[in-house]
């Protein structure tokens, strides 16, 4: 299959003839006559007037960085960077013992924040694998992700502490 380059010109049968002004690695982006910009896919069905060589990059740089981060957030432990509520930020969690006689146990609560997301990160990283697993049946994977998700739920408690809530732990609905 010929890649057309940015001016090449084209023949659609439902937009008529047109001029291509953009190139991906899936889609044409062609201005026509009659129907104005349209994108079509690289092998949809079209007569080729004048084929101008392909002398652009097909794949832009914003695809590379997006598979980019879609291989680094599948295959790595890199996470991204979580930030905490600003209420939270320089703040103290304080444990006190039952006991006067035991002292207090005070952890700055961004340490704290970060142990919660990193725990949050390896569930995640957890869960991928075994929906990954080759040895694993359907109904395994499906009993096991039952379990993470009560996990989540479990973790929810901890939501007060995330400043974007598309971040936070999400469990089971209860329907009602």
């Amino acid at each position: 299959m010929q890649l057309l380059g940015i001016g090449s010109r084209i023949k659609h049968s439902t937009y008529g003839v047109g001029v291509v002004t953009n190139v991906s690695s899936k889609m044409y982006w062609v201005t026509f006559v009659d129907q104005g910009l349209e994108t079509i896919a690289i092998d949809e069905e079209f007569e080729i007037i004048e084929a101008l060589e392909d002398d652009v990059d097909t794949v832009s740089f914003a695809e590379i960085e997006s598979s980019l981060r879609q291989m680094l957030k599948k295959w790595s432990d890199i996470s991204e960077v979580i930030p905490i509520a600003d209420k939270w930020k320089g703040g103290t969690l304080i444990l006190r013992p039952n006991s006067s006689s035991l002292s207090d146990k005070e952890i700055p609560i961004d340490t704290f924040f970060h142990k919660i997301v990193m725990v949050r990160d390896r569930i995640r990283v957890m869960e991928q694998k075994i929906n990954a697993h080759k040895g694993l049946d359907d109904q395994d994977k499906i009993d096991l992700q039952q379990y993470i998700t009560r996990i989540y739920g479990s973790l929810t408690t901890f939501n007060v502490l995330f400043k974007n809530s598309s971040q936070q732990f999400k469990g089971e609905r209860t329907k009602k």
